[in-house]
Order: C-alpha cells, then sequence, then structure tokens
C-alpha cells in the first residue's frame, strides 16, 4: 500500500516505513507530522482524491534535518567587469513514514 502526497509544492510517493527526503520542514526531531494532502491511495483499491483524498492522512516522524552540497553561482559579463560569485547550500529534512489512513 502507498500514498502519493502532496507537500510544501512537491509531490512524493510514501511508503510505510520508506524514509523521505523532502524541503526543509519547521519541525522539531522526533515530532510527528499529519499529512492530509493526499493525492491518492493505493492499496487493494485505487482511491483518487479530486484534488484531495476526503479524510485520507499520512503520518510521518522527522528524523534528521541536513544541508546538501554546495553549489556555486557564477555569473559574469565578457568585457564589462562584471562578475558574482555566490555559493548556496539547499536545506533538507528526512521524515520516516508511518501509518496511512485512507477513506
Amino acid at each position: 500500500m502507498y500514498a502519493l502526497v502532496e507537500l510544501k509544492g512537491k509531490q512524493y510517493k510514501a511508503e510505510k516505513g520508506a524514509l523521505l527526503k523532502v524541503d526543509s520542514l519547521n519541525a522539531e526531531i522526533g515530532s510527528t507530522l499529519d499529512i492530509e494532502t493526499v493525492l491518492m491511495i493505493c492499496g487493494e483499491t485505487v482511491s483518487l482524491g479530486s484534488p484531495y483524498v476526503a479524510g485520507a492522512k499520512v503520518s510521518a516522524t522527522v528524523e534528521s534535518h541536513k544541508k546538501d552540497k554546495k553549489i556555486i553561482v557564477f555569473k559574469y559579463k565578457p568585457k564589462k567587469d562584471y562578475r558574482r560569485k555566490q555559493g548556496h547550500r539547499q536545506g533538507y529534512s528526512y521524515i520516516r513514514i508511518g501509518d496511512i489512513a485512507g477513506a
């Protein structure tokens, strides 16, 4: 059984016990989340939402917060003495899917 959920504008496939790498969440490590934006539940039968499945919920636990490797953003214009160098590290949260409650 799995569910497709929407979290912070992105869609993820959530299976029981799976570890998902999602965009950074403002939640403490060890806290539980209830994701109610479930797009589809697939088990013995398939439930599709329009846009969300009514009454469906996926519970998850926040395991850690980390940053991705640094990327360099370098801009320049030839012959104009214009150069800008900037680094960026994207923050991520790892969540463990617990229970999938369907309608």
